[in-house]
């Protein structure tokens, strides 16, 4: 039976329809295949890029042969060197396979010989050889497509037989079974991809055709050497459709066949063929030999010159993968042949065609599909693990147990550990405690309750709480995630209004998202109490009409606002909304957690003026209300919110604030995984880490087919875009079409008529999957969730529990959480340590009430709304309001203080309380007819997002940027299939244009800081220009394709911030060990920012600084045109030109700020020189130099080079020879790209701030704020 093959070349087994076929002996086979015979003569093919002629003779056991590959009957390349060099090479002992083969299938029986193996086997080995070759020397020439039609004449010449689809199928069915334990679903390292592909996906432009008129900057033809006056081809050079003229575009819009003739849009698939592995390493030519040398950089080359590739590199390759193809055949042989468990012998040879069967690739059977391959056969066989591994054919009205479900995922043919030591916890169900009110409620809000919500107890929190603001008191709440808080701020609404219809509620909630679903849910409420079902409940936010507002100002009874409105709309009109606050009874501030840090500033003083000014109006009597995530100081943060603790200071209790923290509700049971992405090749640190977005989009796809519904929080839009695209392509790879629609992302930018749709889809529960950025991290009740997905470690633990809460809200229904390891340091860190993610102590929020920026613009802001008495308004605005009134203010005959000039006519517009803007673009779908606007996009990120002939992603799909208008404020988009995104190169340049205020630093005490040698620190005004200077064309597997240069002006804008420049002596010292300046600056700017928070309340992102990109860094040139001084830069993130004032308020314990930065890397657990892991000791870790904010990955960094800037700015001594000798591991030598920072001007005289000796300064105690 083994030499047996089926008349089509597939060997035995069974057809697709399940019918076995019939078999004839080899020997005829070979007589019926006359053409393409064993010992037929093949002509060289004229398809244009074909592999054809005779490859030559057969490769050796231990050495791929050299080989024709250009139908000329060339051989092998060689490295492009003068030198000769040798063709020797030590072979490959069986020792060596045999340990190679161990590590690749583990511990088993000595593996057998090819010798050994039967006939049929070692043919397929052959045949794997000569694809192994063939592919090689393919991937070396930029042209050559690997598709089956190009590869199948070398093959053929090389094993001298025909090359059939069942022979590709068989040895990529073997790898699958091996490598990725039989699916056929991912695709795994060590297998092949064989599949039917778009041919415009794969075209590649290497002959420098003429560019697309879409992205013409000019009239000069396009090549290598001119790329910064050209952009890309009209062919793209990388695949897909770019352009109009690779369309065939009528210039009706329709599109012509390859006929010419009006048809559907042009499609063609083509057999396509790739390993899927570690590839070639990209070399470089040495400029002086010419000899391939490995590249010493970390990211593709500026210059964009011609890879070269070495023969010896070549040949390992090979080598590689011809033993890992062993391995597989013996460990498949040892199963077939019952040496594994209990299992009964079974034909190898059978059984592998059976297996094959499902990787004979078929055309896509309708457009749109880039990966056409079936999903495996379940057949019953020994040797088949069911790829679908408890996948049910359709998504299931109720899903399995969430243990159940995880065992699966474990136990799935890709899963290879994915799941870290100790990442797996598991917290068990909670039982309800129940409570009662201290008073009766009506019998229409106990049937309301009963009918809209099923309730008919209230769990102890929800009793305390309400019992509490009967009493008169203001009420915070901290208790989980859906543990009922919303009933608690409803209720006592209703009941007031069964008292007083004429009562008023105002709820502030920081989203609109929010707004829009509580007001649904006290709208249901009411709907069923027949006294308040005409109670107009509405929203008064940036999408009301202008025409509403003044009937919703008149009648609503509930209002639902965010802080904007309140602060822009409602405060500085207050005599349009008189009638409204004189009758507030309750404001409610749900998510109270949010108001932190700077906007927890602006919300504090919004507050105050709302309580000032019902206060004047007669209006006591308002009662607070917040709901808060699990926080460490909950009871302080509410009274430095709303300032009610030192304004009605009862003396027979410690605060008029009644906490609520014990939480009475019941949750299921929750499981957490700690799920890291897997390495390229299983167990091979040194192929660094795979796709985190498709190991994302696998996950998504396994559970939402199991019935669970998924939510997947992203970092940013980007991400969001890609992941759902990704979640698509997953699914119509494995044939769910009828879960695309199903599938939707949810972030900023959409329109609100998209946003209300795709919320109203998430609440019904139509949707079993959502991707989403952080605008739906916050309470919105988007329905039963049973598992929350978190892709990269979202900036931090208290970010990472609160969308963890966002599953499980349901009592007796258990839920996951799973975070998702990307190869960033900082996720990283926690996958190594997931305790950390656990056992965190909850952090307190913090406000800083003496921002003299933030205060003085609240100050201006009442003044307008009503004049200001020092005397009487010194509670809502802190001591020393009449010192700030009489320099700021201005004051009138009757000792009032009115706005000042300046901030007329609408002083609000220059308070900005959040990074909010006016000005928007509009991304035009001109495909339609008429077009119709995509979304809307902030100024700030259309010159990152949009630009001639990027890809821009909305709802996972793929739109051309056909012509970006500024001045129009609109970017016209079609809708385009291509397999590839685009990356946009960028850098930003933070320079100090103006000096302000200067204090000398220093730690030799006095005469040293007065030496004209000691560093100084500088504050002043802070440019910021952001330039997009090309972009990159990426695959789906972030390889760069090809790069394209752009001619944008630089975006600028200004700021304040604070400078330090690097001593001279510092630079010398590490350019005398070699170690990276700029990698220096940026670790020590990135200790000083993390230690920003012990000085000066902020948040992360509050104060930034210029990170060192590793595209300019490591650049493989000897000289840059770019060069930075030697400077440490800090600016304010927010508040425009002026800032926000944290900068300059840590510029005042700037020494402390360094000398803490410096004890902390020196201290820090990592290592400062550790030996044991050079690349930790050089970038550091998350507790002293690394972090999560940094936008480029913290790719750049020297945590010996930090040590000795820092040293060198406080004027400590450096012990040179403890320092190592660079270049650093994963600091590759690049150009020198810092200079010597010079001095920056002052527009007057200016002043030298006094110092304090070191010793007598103090960091302030935020502790009691």
């Amino acid at each position: 039976m083994a030499d047996a093959v089926t008349a089509d070349g597939r060997g035995g087994g069974r057809r697709r329809d399940g019918t076995r076929r019939r078999t004839i002996p080899a020997k005829v086979q070979s007589e019926t295949n006359t053409t393409d015979g064993p010992g037929s003569k093949r002509k060289r093919s004229d398809t244009t890029g074909a592999v054809s002629g005779d490859v030559g003779t057969p490769v050796a056991e231990d050495a791929p042969a050299p080989g024709s590959i250009d139908g000329e009957g060339g051989s092998m390349p060689k490295p492009a060197s003068k030198r000769k060099t040798s063709a020797k090479r030590k072979p490959a002992t069986q020792k060596e396979d045999s340990n190679d083969a161990e590590t690749d299938s583990g511990k088993g029986p000595t593996p057998r010989k090819v010798d050994a193996w039967p006939e049929w086997f070692r043919d397929l080995e052959k045949t794997h050889r000569a694809l192994n070759l063939v592919y090689t020397i393919c991937c070396t020439r930029k042209h050559l497509l690997t598709t089956f039609a190009t590869i199948k004449t070398a093959v053929e010449s090389n094993t001298g037989r025909p090359l059939l689809e069942s022979d590709v199928a068989a040895v990529a069915a073997l790898l699958s079974l091996h490598f990725n334990s039989g699916s056929s679903s991912a695709d795994a390292a060590g297998t092949i991809r064989f599949a039917y592909v778009d041919e415009l996906s794969l075209q590649v432009d290497i002959q420098g055709a003429e560019r697309d008129t879409t992205f013409k900057t000019g009239a000069t033809s396009r090549t290598r050497n001119n790329l910064k006056a050209q952009g890309p081809a009209a062919d793209a050079s990388v695949g897909g459709i770019t352009g109009r003229e690779a369309m065939k575009v009528r210039p009706d819009g329709g599109v012509y066949d390859e006929q010419g003739t009006q048809g559907q849009p042009l499609h063609k698939e083509v057999l396509y063929f790739e390993f899927i592995d570690e590839g070639l390493k990209r070399e470089v030519a040495n400029p002086k030999t010419g000899e391939p040398t490995k590249s010493t950089r970390m990211l593709r080359d500026e210059q964009l010159r011609m890879p070269v590739y070495g023969q010896k590199q070549m040949t390992a390759l090979i080598e590689k993968r011809n033993r890992r193809f062993a391995a597989a055949v013996n460990a498949f042989l040892d199963r077939c042949e019952g040496l594994e468990g209990d299992r009964e012998a079974t034909d190898p040879v059978e059984c592998l065609k059976s297996e094959a069967e499902a990787f004979i690739p078929v055309p896509s059977p309708e457009e749109g599909l880039v990966d056409a391959r079936p999903s495996r056969n379940n057949g019953d066989t020994d040797c088949d693990d069911n790829s679908n591994n408890g996948i049910p054919p359709t998504i299931p009205a109720e899903r399995k147990t969430i243990p159940e479900i995880v065992d699966e995922l474990k136990n799935s043919p890709w899963y290879s550990g994915q799941v870290v030591p100790d990442g797996h916890r598991v917290f068990e169900e909670q039982e309800p405690v129940y409570g009662d009110l201290g008073f009766l409620l009506s019998q229409d809000t106990v049937n309301a309750l009963y009918n809209a919500k099923g309730i008919t107890q209230f769990y102890v929190h929800q009793a305390e709480a309400i019992n509490a603001l009967h009493a008169g008191r203001h009420v915070v709440v901290s208790t989980s995630t859906s543990s009922g808080k919303s009933l608690i701020f409803q209720l006592p609404v209703v009941h007031a209004l069964e008292e007083d219809p004429f009562t008023r509620a105002m709820y502030i909630f920081p989203t609109k998202a929010l707004a829009q679903d509580q007001k649904r849910s006290l709208r249901d409420l009411l709907a069923y109490m027949p006294n308040l079902c005409d109670v107009l409940a509405e929203t008064f936010d940036g999408d009301t009409p202008w025409k509403e507002r003044d009937r919703i100002r008149e009648e609503a009874r509930v209002l639902f606002t965010n802080p904007d409105m309140l602060h822009a709309a409602i405060l500085p009109q207050e005599s349009r909304w008189r009638s409204f606050l004189q009758r507030l009874r309750y404001v409610v501030v749900d998510e109270l957690h949010y108001y932190n840090g700077l906007m927890g500033s602006h919300m504090a003083f919004i507050m105050r003026r709302l309580r000032r000014v019902c206060a004047t109006l007669g209006n006591r009597s308002v009662r607070f209300i917040s709901c808060s995530a699990t926080v460490a100081n909950p009871r302080e943060h509410f009274e430095t919110i709303f300032g009610v603790m030192d304004w009605e200071r009862d003396p027979e209790q410690t605060s008029p604030v009644q906490l609520v923290d014990f939480d009475g509700s019941p949750s299921g049971r929750k499981e957490f995984l700690c799920w890291n992405t897997p390495f390229r090749v299983p167990g091979d640190p040194a192929s660094g880490r795979g796709s985190a977005l498709y190991e994302c989009a696998r996950l998504f796809c396994e559970l939402i087919l199991r019935g669970v519904r998924v939510i997947a929080f992203c970092r940013v839009r980007e991400q969001c875009e890609k992941l759902v695209g990704a979640v698509q392509q997953e699914l119509e790879r494995r044939g769910r079409h009828e879960c695309l629609s199903r599938v939707m992302g949810y972030r900023g930018g959409y329109t609100a008529h998209d946003r209300r749709r795709i919320e109203a889809d998430m609440f019904a529960g139509r949707l079993v999957g959502i991707v989403a950025t952080t605008a739906l991290e916050l309470g919105v009740d988007i329905g039963s969730l049973d598992c929350v997905m978190t892709w990269g470690f979202p900036y931090s633990i208290a970010n990472l529990r609160q969308q963890s809460g966002r599953a499980g809200r349901r009592r007796g229904r258990d839920s996951l959480s799973i975070l998702v390891g990307d190869s960033f340091a900082t996720d990283q860190y926690y996958m190594q340590n997931p305790d950390m993610l656990f056992d965190q102590p909850h952090g307190s929020l913090q406000v800083d009430l003496a921002n003299m920026l933030v205060r003085e613009g609240h100050v201006q802001c009442a003044a307008y709304e009503m004049p200001i008495r020092p005397a009487d308004d010194e509670q809502y605005f802190g001591p020393g309001l009449a010192a700030l009134c009489a320099e700021r203010l201005v004051r009138d005959e009757m000792d009032c203080f009115h706005c000042h000039d300046h901030f007329r006519p609408q002083p609000w517009k220059l308070v900005a309380i959040r990074d909010t803007e006016d000005d928007h673009f509009a991304i035009v779908d001109i495909g339609h007819n008429p077009p119709i606007v995509l979304e809307e996009l902030e100024a700030s990120r259309a010159t990152f997002t949009i630009y001639d002939g990027a890809i821009f992603l909305h709802q996972g799909t793929t739109y051309l940027v056909r012509e970006f208008s500024p001045d129009q404020g609109l970017a016209r988009v079609e809708r385009v299939r291509v397999d590839w995104t685009t990356q946009q190169r960028d850098f930003t340049d933070i320079d100090p244009i103006e000096t302000q205020a200067i204090r000398r630093i220093g730690e030799g005490g006095p005469a040293a800081r007065d030496s004209p040698d000691a560093a100084r620190a500088y504050l002043g005004k802070i440019r910021i220009s952001q330039t997009v200077f090309g972009y990159f064309k990426v695959d789906r597997r972030e390889r760069i394709l090809d790069a394209v240069q752009v001619d944008n002006p630089p975006v600028v804008r200004y700021s304040r911030g604070a400078w330090v420049d690097v001593p001279a002596s510092g630079l010398a010292v590490l350019e005398r060990r070699r170690l990276h300046m700029a990698a220096a600056i940026h670790a020590a700017e990135h200790a000083v920012l993390s230690l920003l928070p012990n000085f000066v309340i902020s948040l992360p992102g509050d104060v930034r600084t210029e990170c060192k990109s590793g595209l300019k860094e490591f650049q493989n040139r000897p000289v840059t045109q770019r060069k930075r001084p030697a400077r440490l830069t800090f600016y304010d993130a927010k508040g425009g030109a002026g800032g926000t004032g944290i900068t300059a308020k840590a510029f005042d314990f700037v020494d402390l700020l360094l000398q803490q930065a410096l004890t902390r890397i020196e201290s820090c657990a990592c290592g400062l020189y550790n030996a044991g892991d050079a690349l930790a000791a050089a970038r550091g870790c998350l507790e002293c130099i690394a972090s999560p904010n940094c936008h480029e990955a913290n790719l750049v960094m020297s945590k010996a080079g930090a040590v000795v800037v820092l040293r060198s700015l406080l004027g400590l001594p450096i012990d040179e020879y403890a320092l190592p000798m660079g270049p650093e591991e994963g600091i590759p030598a690049g150009p020198e790209t810092v200079v010597l920072a010079t001095p920056v001007p002052g527009v007057h005289a200016v002043p030298a701030v006094k110092m304090e000796p070191l010793e007598m300064q103090s960091p302030p105690n935020y502790s009691t704020q």
